[in-house]
């Protein structure tokens, strides 16, 4: 099974320490977004766990205990934008980001690590040419340690319009116009451009289409074939393995008022005083009345054929 840890929060820049507890217990209990009375139970032993799905956009908690997760495969995903402090408050500096992106990819090896360069939005500061002349700074600094880099276009979501009310929608044209000069900016540097749910005329500009944490995504991290059954999409339109996350809504501190996994700031703030580090759970205790449900968890490893 693929086990992810960032759709609904960010555990290496908030809850390393806590991560950490949980592999040396060797299990994690996650409660159900829907269904809070819910538990799920995952084992995290390297035997069904093939690979752990990393989305940070501060590496720099874990790169000191990396050994401590050396039996697991690992699949990176750091993201790194031209935003300022107006836009995400808590994000560390770009620069250290980007120190922390190398240190990593030397650890784990550029086909385990991709940059992302998402939300991607327009206004009078953050404009086009602010846009082509901050990604090719940063592709730059990362050539040759990663593949790729996954670019998306800001969705509004109720969240998002709730926390950034002056935030637009960017237009197809300007979609083309920086995808064409991601894909001339990636080119030149050896970083393919990926897409995430976006619309699929973008790959007539050079943008591979296809999706962002694939199957042949993760078999190139890992270094070996998987056989995965059928599985439910996690989000309409989208192939990536996204499911079995272990983290909680509403319990981010970065504060990027684009974020749609937190609904306000003050549920935030609430959650992660709730937050114990020997809890199985990322945030809150196991109740008396929650009904813990241990998950199936098969490897996906296909021994019979190796494509690498």
């Amino acid at each position: 099974m693929i086990l992810n840890t960032g759709s609904r929060t960010d555990i290496p820049a908030y809850y390393s320490e806590w991560f950490y507890q949980r592999i040396k217990e060797g299990f994690v209990c996650v409660r159900n977004p829907y269904n809070p009375k819910l538990i799920h139970r995952y084992q995290l032993n390297p035997s069904v766990v093939d690979c752990i799905v990393f989305c940070t956009k501060n590496p720099a908690l874990m790169l000191n205990r990396l050994d401590e997760i050396q039996a697991f495969k690992q699949f990176w995903a750091v993201t790194i934008t031209p935003y300022g402090k107006d836009i995400e408050p808590n994000v560390p500096d770009k620069f250290k980001v980007i120190e922390d992106f190398i240190k990593l990819s030397n650890v784990v090896g550029k086909n385990s690590i991709e940059w992302r360069y998402d939300p991607i939005f327009i206004n009078d500061k953050y404009t086009m040419d602010y846009h082509i002349r901050s990604f090719t700074k940063i592709a730059q600094k990362l050539s040759g340690y990663t593949n790729a880099c996954v670019v998306s276009f800001i969705d509004l979501y109720e969240k998002t319009q709730r926390n950034f009310p002056s935030v637009q929608e960017v237009s197809l044209e300007h979609q083309i116009k920086l995808i064409q000069a991601f894909v001339e900016i990636g080119n030149k540097y050896n970083i393919s451009i990926k897409t995430c749910l976006e619309k699929s005329e973008l790959g007539l500009y050079g943008a591979d289409t296809r999706g962002c944490l694939t199957q042949e995504v993760i078999e190139k991290s890992i270094d070996h074939n998987l056989n995965i059954p059928t599985l439910p999409n996690a989000r309409k339109g989208c192939d990536c393995l996204l499911g079995n996350d272990i983290g909680a809504y509403n319990s981010c501190g970065h504060g990027c008022v684009y974020c749609y996994a937190n609904y306000d700031n003050e549920s935030v703030k609430r959650n992660m005083k709730q937050h114990y580090k020997d809890s199985p759970l990322l945030i809150g205790v196991i109740d008396k009345d929650d009904v813990i449900k241990d998950m199936k968890q098969v490897s996906y490893l296909d021994y019979q054929i190796s494509l690498f």
